[in-house]
């Protein structure tokens, strides 16, 4: 059997999380915050480690600058055990991300910097430098060049006889362009809830709910694995059917990440020829613990933390 090697493509920067007091006020008022920490962001980096953290082979593709950010990025990406090799460094800033976090929703303040400059032809060369045997494409309208190119990267991918994942993130401009190209050449897509109805529709669905807009894109080819929130997740198959697994009760300590930490606990799982249930249970695991620390990895799960909270679904301690 082939060994799994995953290759993460995408953004690469660095979180600034502040929590406590967030919601601005102008007028030069200063505010007193409760915590903040600088941590590894971004989704594709955020989702790499989580594999690593499972013991995965795992790689990334992105783009920093060659400067303080760029080299504390490489640093912590190096410290989660993944390969930085197929980062590269380019003439631009490093992008950066200032969360505002509070404990049920976030805003997020993003400098692209050097992710901007990212590509479909760097993509698809790293994954045949890499030799991956799984390729997760993060953040595409984060990066619209790279975005653009996806389709092809990701019918390249299966053509090569890869397996592929997408977590398309939000779009800001609503348009949700390219998402519908890329389903077919997609084993796995990990949507949140409002985004999944926002795509459905746009692919000519109705999205009435997560449920139906599920089923709807899973039709394209592709299983849709929906990040609920507290509800959870679901899982559409092609075949129509759909399951739920519901979330880990756990003591919240800040939800960046967690749909990354969704993603990884799924790629890993399934990647190592694990069923749809299990895939999607330890994700939900994966995804709920990683919110007992701050920032996007500090709490991620390792493999037997997720075997414990599979195996053992009651409230756990932070």
């Amino acid at each position: 059997m082939t060994s799994v090697r995953v290759l993460v493509a995408g953004d690469a920067n660095l979180d600034v999380v502040l929590r406590g007091d967030v919601m601005p006020r102008f007028g030069q008022a200063e505010q007193l915050l409760t915590a903040a920490d600088v941590v590894l962001g971004s989704s594709a980096g955020i989702v790499a480690c989580g594999l690593a953290r499972q013991g995965v082979e795992v790689d990334l593709s992105a783009r920093v600058g060659d400067d303080l950010f760029g080299g504390e990025v490489l640093r912590l990406l190096t410290e989660h055990g993944v390969g930085i090799e197929l980062v590269e460094k380019v003439d631009q800033s490093t992008g950066v991300s200032v969360i505002l976090s509070m404990p049920d929703d976030r805003a997020i303040l993003t400098h692209l910097g050097a992710m901007s400059s990212l590509d479909g032809a760097a993509v698809t060369r790293a994954r045949r430098d890499q030799g991956a045997t799984h390729l997760h494409a993060a953040s595409m309208f984060l990066i619209p060049r790279y975005g653009r190119d996806l389709p092809t990267v990701l019918a390249q991918a299966k053509a090569d006889g890869v397996t592929t994942s997408l977590d398309t993130n939000w779009d800001p401009a609503q348009r949700w362009e390219g998402v519908t190209e890329c389903l077919p050449f997609v084993d796995i897509m990990f949507p949140n809830g409002p985004e999944v109805v926002a795509i459905a529709r746009a692919a000519g669905g109705t999205g009435e709910d997560v449920f139906t807009a599920a089923r709807e894109l899973a039709r394209f080819g592709p299983r849709v694995a929906v990040k609920d929130g507290p509800a959870g997740a679901i899982l559409a198959l092609p075949n129509g059917d759909v399951m739920r697994a519901p979330a880990l009760e756990v003591d919240v300590v800040d939800t960046t990440g967690a749909g990354d930490s969704f993603d990884a606990g799924f790629i890993a799982a399934w990647c190592a020829g694990a069923d749809d249930e299990t895939a999607l249970r330890r994700a939900v695991a994966a995804g709920s613990l990683s919110t007992r620390g701050a920032g996007g990895t500090a709490a991620q799960a390792t493999r037997e933390e997720i075997d414990a909270a599979v195996r053992t679904p009651e409230r756990l301690a932070g």
